[in-house]
């Protein structure tokens, strides 16, 4: 690698394969236990990705360097023209190599492919680099759900596609 080449070129964003469901629970285990408690809602997802998240038509996007996983980005379906943007991750040895923006770019491309019309999220304002990333990819505030699934909620976003 010389200096003109950012790690993050060496990146790779894949779709999920069934090999990734443990690296998927493991990077979203380590975030949430680094700023969170796992939840309910959490831990039936990360435990049955292809149930909960392939199988309802959303699809899990896996950021490789080489054959390691290093970040994820799930697109849960939410209604026949919304996705949930939910269980965004990225190693900590590989923050700010601008993978979460590589994810989400993706995330977003996915989304237009496959007719969707919105995304949404649910987020905690305390995780400033992530509300930030949403802001910039053109994400708005919008009132949040008073029945969501997660305690830790406390701002929701949306993008228009």
């Amino acid at each position: 690698m010389n200096k003109h080449t950012s790690p993050s070129q060496f990146i790779e964003i894949t779709e999920f394969q069934p090999e990734y469901a443990t690296d998927f629970a493991r990077l979203n285990y380590e975030w949430l236990a680094k700023y969170f408690t796992a939840e309910s809602h959490d831990s039936e997802m990360l435990e049955d990705p292809y149930g909960t998240i392939i199988e309802p038509g959303g699809q899990i996007l896996i950021a490789l360097d080489g054959d390691k996983a290093v970040g994820t980005a799930a697109l849960i379906t939410d209604g026949p023209d919304t996705y949930e943007l939910a269980k965004m991750a990225v190693s900590e040895g590989y923050k700010g190599q601008k993978i979460g923006k590589r994810l989400m770019l993706r995330a977003i491309d996915y989304a237009i492919k496959t007719g969707k019309k919105r995304l949404v999220l649910e987020s905690n304002t305390s995780l400033t680099p992530a509300i930030n990333l949403y802001i910039k990819s053109g994400f708005k505030v919008v009132p949040l759900n008073p029945d969501s699934p997660y305690e830790r909620a406390n701002i929701k976003m949306e993008l228009i596609l």
